[in-house]
């Protein structure tokens, strides 16, 4: 029996949309990140960019659990922001961050990236594509 490889010709993208109102931010970066990588496709081929692409909706409701909210920090080239600025003024960013952290650091992870779409709210303009909602 041998195994199946997918090539890069023969992959179907879909989209997908998830709502992050309530729920935990790493819990929806997880989501997203599976569904961005492929991983749930029978057909996934690790070497094969073959996810999809992924829309998350509310990213300003998103939850952070326990003490992350004050404690963690987001730190760049001598400067450090709270969570809690962070959620206030940039929640995609935070969203963008959990689900970066969760690919893989190689242009197969890059590429995945910039099919991820990240909303503060609930509306999106992406209705054409019928992306279809991902309940958690």
């Amino acid at each position: 029996m041998s195994t199946y490889l997918a090539k890069k010709s023969e992959i179907e993208r879909s989209w997908y949309v998830i709502d992050a109102a309530g729920k935990p931010l790493g819990r929806v970066a997880t989501q997203a990140a599976v569904l961005l990588r492929g991983k749930h496709k029978a057909t996934f081929t690790p070497n094969v960019d073959c996810g999809d692409h992924v829309i998350i909706i509310n990213c300003k409701d998103a939850v952070l659990t326990g003490n992350k909210l004050t404690q963690k920090k987001w730190q760049r080239h001598l400067k450090e922001t709270r969570y809690d600025t962070l959620m206030a003024t940039k929640p995609t960013k935070a969203m963008e961050l959990a689900v970066k952290g969760m690919l893989p650091k190689n242009t197969l992870g890059r590429d995945a990236l910039l099919r991820l779409r990240l909303f503060e709210g609930a509306e999106h303009n992406h209705q054409a594509q019928k992306p279809e909602m991902v309940e958690a």
